[in-house]
């Protein structure tokens, strides 16, 4: 694949995992008042389904990872989720400073906009290099 349909394809499942997070997130505080608990369950809940998509996305069309089983996808899910930690920090950062600095929807949004955009970027180059061993996409 070549290096700006792999950045196109890569940016597409980004933003579909985006906003399955920022979707997941407003369920939660449309049921839950936006208080300390409120805000926290809506950033786990949305971290978890945006995570979950990403990885099948990225799995099997960003890396065309053919491994199977439950051993294997345990694994894999396991180091993807471990790179993810330190790119979910920088989102829950960038998300919650933009909360605490503006009190607002929008500017909590736009704080995880640009904590996911930042992590995604170090995500790729951290699962390339340590989850996925099947490298088709880099050839």
């Amino acid at each position: 694949m070549s290096t700006p349909s792999l950045v196109l394809r890569y940016v597409g499942f980004a933003v579909i995992a985006t906003l399955i997070n920022l979707a997941t997130q407003r369920l939660v505080l449309d049921v839950l008042p936006p208080d300390a608990v409120g805000f926290t369950l809506a950033l786990l809940a949305g971290t978890a389904t945006g995570l979950v998509a990403k990885y099948w996305l990225d799995k099997n069309w960003i890396f065309f990872d053919t491994s199977a089983g439950m051993a294997a996808h345990g694994r894999k899910f396991g180091l993807y989720t471990v790179m993810g930690i330190v790119t979910t920090l920088i989102f829950w950062g960038m998300e919650t400073g933009f909360w605490l600095a503006w009190r607002t929807e929008a500017m909590r949004e736009v704080g995880a906009l640009v904590g996911l955009g930042i992590g995604y970027v170090v995500k790729y180059h951290l699962d390339r290099r340590f989850v996925f061993e099947d490298r088709r996409s880099h050839d």
